[in-house]
């Protein structure tokens, strides 16, 4: 059949196929629903013109739920359109491939007869929009660098972009957010720092980290980058504070509660640490109770006798007035050119063979290229001779006991020289010493510890001489074979508490309490300390030593370890700490240099009391009491309180001037005291017929001790106030010659801790009451009273005009009162008539 035949075939039968393309190449941009095909959608037929047979009808998808539809735009030309049913997602699918066939018209409008194109291939491509912002993987990053180092890459962080299409998904770019911070960001996100990090400098760095995706889109959230500088591992204690603060009555609080050694992973064999408390310029060595040496005697249980060389300057024991004297610790300097002359009788002139010499003295390298003797105290002949008959000196840093025995028949060497060389005699520092003598046998006692003499020289005894000796202190008189008497052999250095005891030597008990410290090294918990550990104090516990082999036995030890101050008013100030070790490795003697802590102990000032003496301060007795054998109790009634400022907290300076109005709020404190002294003001007492008198009976069972003189009385020791107090209250003033005196004023005052914390001083007037008052006289005291408090004791108005003729002391006053006695009696005699007319008129007008 050829084309004339086709040719003849009826107009509306459709003889051909629709034809298009074998294959599409299409584009569709996410979110939008048309399709950009390449080449375009068009369906060719050969019947047209032919209506319906030559036109299209319908493009068809062959596909499982393709969201893709084709449209006929126009049936004539074949031309269609592909297009998206639903929004397209790139980050779902990111390529579609499916078939699609062109249908004809078929034969008429019912579309019967349609003929349908071959099948096309149509590929898909879904175009990428920048929906996303990039994010990171971790919420935060951590990075651990060693200080001193340029690192490559401290860390990488990581952020991803849930875009499909490489240009949105891809991170091209990191920044660092943060403003100046050594740290610079590659576009991978390495994090290298830019110079070397320093521990001391910073421990750690926080930085922000931002993303960028290729698009330009910035991460929605920034993230942060923690980096810790670790220092370089160096051997040493680590976790320690170099200041710590004691607070008063704070008992004992570790050093170092969190210390621990690092070793850097080194073989350690044993360690050795020493703690070092440096408290050499506090007082006499260490935070020590300030109180006399009678008194610390006392409270240490030492046996009575002993006599204090170098006391409180004052009327009776006036020998140390020249010497240059610290009054806080009662201290006193030698520089080489004083010395002090003992009074004849304070010390027995023959010393038996047994006695005691304690002192605290610190002592430098003496002075000059030939060291002389420094004497410290010294017994020689007063004129004539220059013997020695006892001596303690220095010399070249030894102590030396010189002891010259009298002759007695026995013409024999014996010992006399006793030498000691210590380091400590010379290292500027105080210290404690005993000299314990009971011939032939002398011990010295420095710091609690027994020390033999390393030299001991034999002389001969001294032949016995009428002349008399001087006993002296800082340097060695020289009575005899000069020009001119004079001291020699000075002493160089400070002494304090130096004693002699005739007759009785010193227990081993009694020096140790007499040079302990209040303050010093402790350790809590011994029990709990581990196995195989050492630990020694010495004396003073300023110094401990901890040996050990295992760290960790070592660190806990430590952490143990505190510091502890008994006074209740310590030394405000630094003290100094040092904390120094040795660490041994296996096969060697020292591998790992450990450096020192210097740290210090901050005690804070206490809270100082106020010590107030109160009670009657004037009465008169008739004098025919203090006739009496038992005389006059002076302070029946006295009483003695110590208070302390309380405060919540330290004001602030905006609260300083609302502070100031406000009353004051005191707080009782109960501590001690150690003398409190009655003195007699004006002339002193007259031994031929009045006295201060006090039953000793009174001082059994308590510290104390008195001593009286015609200036008054002492009552000294370390006690309660209310021991105080109570011996107070049996003081008693006698006069067995009453008619010479009219009445007696007394001071009272004492003291807390030598003198640091002082009281009121009270003033008591006692009058002495010669006759019995007159009503009228009476009555005149009262009306010319000014002080209402004193209308409430009986007792001031009967000895009102005792008083004041004692003030008045002359005839003329006497005169005036007399006439004004006569005015009292008209006075008297009107109070009663109008008393009278009163209660006369009351009953009548009741009556009526």
């Amino acid at each position: 059949q050829g084309p004339f035949e086709e040719s003849c075939l009826p107009a509306s039968v459709a003889v051909h196929k629709p034809w298009i393309e074998t294959s599409y190449h299409g584009v569709i941009t996410e979110n939008n629903d048309t399709v950009i095909l390449d080449p375009p959608l068009v369906a060719l037929d050969k019947d047209a013109p032919v209506p319906y047979a030559g036109e299209i009808c319908a493009f068809k998808i062959h596909g499982q739920e393709m969201p893709f539809e084709a449209v006929v735009l126009n049936k004539t030309s074949g031309e269609g359109r592909l297009r998206a049913r639903s929004p397209i997602d790139c980050e779902l699918q990111k390529e579609y491939t499916f078939i699609i066939q062109a249908y004809d018209c078929g034969a008429g409008p019912s579309g019967t007869n349609w003929k349908k194109s071959h099948k096309a291939v149509v590929h898909i491509q879904v175009k990428d929009v920048n929906e996303f912002a990039p994010t990171f993987k971790e919420t935060s990053y951590k990075a651990t660098v060693t200080e001193g180092k340029i690192y490559d890459s401290v860390l990488q962080v990581e952020a991803i972009d849930e875009d499909c299409s490489p240009q949105y998904s891809q991170i091209c770019n990191y920044e660092i957010v943060t403003t100046d911070v050594p740290f610079a960001i590659d576009r991978n996100g390495n994090i290298r720092n830019t110079e070397k990090l320093s521990y001391d400098k910073q421990r750690q760095y926080e930085i922000m980290v931002t993303a960028f995706d290729c698009g330009q889109k910035r991460a929605t959230e920034d993230v942060l980058v923690r980096v810790e500088v670790k220092p370089v591992c160096k051997p040493g204690w680590q976790d320690w504070n170099k200041r710590i603060e004691y607070k008063p009555g704070s008992g004992s609080i570790p050093l170092f509660p969190s210390i621990h050694l690092e070793t850097c992973d080194g073989p350690v064999s044993s360690i050795q640490t020493t703690i070092q408390l440096q408290t050499n310029y506090i007082g006499k060595g260490c935070d020590r109770e300030t109180y006399s040496e009678k008194s610390l005697q006392k409270l240490c249980g030492a046996s009575s006798g002993a006599i204090d060389l170098l006391p409180t300057p004052s009327a009776a024991t006036n020998w140390t007035a020249g010497l240059l004297i610290d009054s806080n610790d009662m201290i006193f300097k030698f520089e080489g050119k004083q010395g002090a002359k003992i009074p004849d009788g304070i010390v027995p002139k023959n010393l038996t063979d047994q006695f005691t010499i304690t002192m605290w003295m610190k002592h430098g390298p003496s002075p000059g290229l030939r060291a002389e003797k420094e004497t410290i105290l010294c017994n020689s002949d007063k004129t004539e001779m220059n013997r020695h008959h006892y001596a303690l000196y220095v010399h070249n840093c030894r102590l030396v006991f010189l002891l010259r025995k009298d002759f007695d028949q026995a013409d024999t060497f014996r010992p006399a020289e006793f030498h000691w060389k210590l380091d400590q005699i010379c290292d500027k520092e105080w210290h404690y010493y005993v000299v314990n003598v009971e011939f032939p046998v002398v011990t010295l006692y420095m710091d609690g510890t027994t020390y033999e003499p390393y030299l001991v020289t034999n002389d001969w005894p001294i032949h016995p001489s009428h002349i008399a000796m001087q006993l002296t202190v800082g340097a060695c008189w020289q009575g005899g074979e000069v020009s001119k008497p004079r001291f020699a052999q000075f002493f160089h250095g400070s002494l304090a508490s130096l004693t002699i005891r005739p007759g009785k030597i010193e227990s081993q008990k009694v020096i140790s309490c007499l040079q302990a410290c209040k303050e010093g090294l402790d350790i809590n918990s011994l029990e709990s300390l581990g196995q195989g550990l050492k630990y020694h104090f010495n004396p003073s516990q300023s110094v401990l030593v901890i040996e050990g082999d295992d760290i960790v036995n070592i660190n806990q030890a430590l952490q143990k370890v505190s510091y502890i101050n008994s006074r209740q008013f310590p030394t405000s100030g630094i003290r100094r700490l040092k904390v120094s070790s040795k660490v041994q490795c296996f096969g060697e003697d020292v591998c790992i240099s450990i450096p020192d802590i210097d740290a210090y102990v901050m005690v804070f000032q206490a809270k100082e009391p106020k010590i107030t003496i109160s009670g009657m301060d004037h009465f008169a007795r008739p004098a025919a009491q203090f006739e009496q054998e038992r005389g006059v109790i002076l302070l029946p009634d006295i009483r003695i309180v110590s208070t302390v400022t309380k405060m919540e907290h330290p004001p602030d300076l905006k609260e300083t001037e609302e502070r100031v109005h406000k009353p004051v709020t005191l707080e009782e404190m109960h501590h001690n005291l150690d003398f409190c002294d009655i003195l007699v003001i004006g002339a002193e007492l007259d031994p031929t017929h009045e006295c201060l008198e006090l039953d000793r009976t009174e001082l059994q069972g308590k510290h104390l001790d008195a001593t009286n003189s015609t200036a008054g009385y002492s009552i000294y020791g370390v006690d309660t106030m209310r021991n105080y107090a109570q011996v107070l209250r049996q003081l008693r003033y006698r006069n067995w010659h009453t008619s010479s005196i009219f009445d007696r004023k007394f001071r009272i005052k004492c003291s807390e801790l030598n003198g640091r914390y002082t009281s009121n001083e009270f003033n008591l007037e006692v009058s002495l009451r010669h006759r019995e008052p007159t009503i009228c006289e009476a009555v005149l005291y009262i009306m010319f009273s000014t002080n209402s408090q004193q209308l409430h004791q009986s007792c001031y108005v009967m000895h009102f005009p005792s008083i004041l003729l004692n003030r008045k002391a002359g005839i003329m006053a006497i005169a005036y009162f007399r006439e004004l006695m006569e005015v009292c009696y008209l006075f008297i005699i009107y109070l009663f008539t109008y008393l009278f007319l009163r209660y006369y008129l009351i009953n009548i007008l009741s009556d009526i």
